[in-house]
């Protein structure tokens, strides 16, 4: 039987497409992510699970859902005083639309806010990866390491808590939910070593670093998993913002700002020859 034009056009696209992607099939009437359809997946799995799926292919078992949901949950807010939460704030005070502000808290997250989970799952994956040692030769290695160069290890201390009570609720979920493998376990070798040495714990960064990893998450995502459990939080600030406090918010007064530049310079005109 001849093959059609067309269906040789069709085969030829396939074959050479100019995009791909193994994530959504759009077709008429027809949505496929990962295999499932769009309207068999609403109402039948949650927020979370839907999150897992995207990320990795496949629905996860109950008990790692419930994990995923705990942990985005512990990520949720942490007050007015993260640089994201300002930047969102001062945008709405300064009159700018929800997405924009929204955008601006998100794009203040960076190494010094939010990159801790990042950096914490890299720690403990290469840790694991990387070293044939016992886990807690592992862990001392780190913390000499860290002792030596004068660098704090990510997801070990909080600058406001003494001792963040995020970190034990989340690794008792993640006992109960069997989700605590290595990963935590290095975690847990190295805030005992800290403890002892320096009287540091473990902050939800850490927890959640080595809950993360012992779910398959690669460190290279870490980030972005903070980012989905904190943006309703930047959308609730946005919002108080901007129906509970006057626009244009002042900080400080001008009298507030202490100027050390120079205090005064002369514009010398420039001296041309014609010719």
């Amino acid at each position: 039987m001849a093959i059609g034009r067309e269906t040789i056009e069709n085969i030829l696209k396939l074959s050479n497409p100019k995009w791909k992607t193994g994530i959504t099939r759009v077709a008429p009437n027809k949505l496929i992510t990962r295999g499932y359809p769009q309207e068999d997946l609403i109402g039948n799995i949650s927020f979370p699970e839907m999150i897992y799926l995207l990320i990795k292919g496949e629905i996860p078992a109950k008990n790692e859902s419930k994990m995923l949901e705990s942990i985005l949950i512990s990520f949720c807010d942490h007050g007015v005083t993260p640089p994201s939460t300002q930047a969102a704030r001062l945008m709405a005070s300064a009159g700018s639309p929800m997405h924009a502000c929204v955008s601006g808290g998100l794009l203040a997250f960076g190494k010094n806010h939010a990159g801790a989970i990042e950096s914490s799952m890299k720690l403990l994956q290469e840790g694991v990866n990387i070293s044939n040692d016992d886990i807690e030769t592992i862990a001392n290695n780190i913390v000499e390491e860290s002792l030596e160069s004068g660098n704090k290890i990510p997801g070990f201390g909080h600058r406001y808590h003494d001792e963040d009570p995020r970190a034990p609720r989340l690794l008792k979920l993640a006992k109960k939910y069997k989700c605590s493998r290595i990963h935590t376990e290095l975690a847990l070798s190295i805030q005992s070593i800290l403890l002892e040495k320096k009287g540091i714990r473990m902050n939800i960064d850490g927890a959640n670093a080595g809950i993360l990893s012992d779910m398959g998450f690669d460190w290279s995502i870490g980030t972005g998993i903070f980012m989905i459990g904190r943006l309703p939080a930047i959308i609730a600030h946005v919002t108080e913002e901007k129906t509970r406090e006057p626009p244009f918010r002042k900080l400080f007064d001008v009298e507030d700002i202490y100027y050390d530049g120079t205090d005064q310079q002369k514009v010398i005109p420039e001296i041309r020859n014609d010719v």
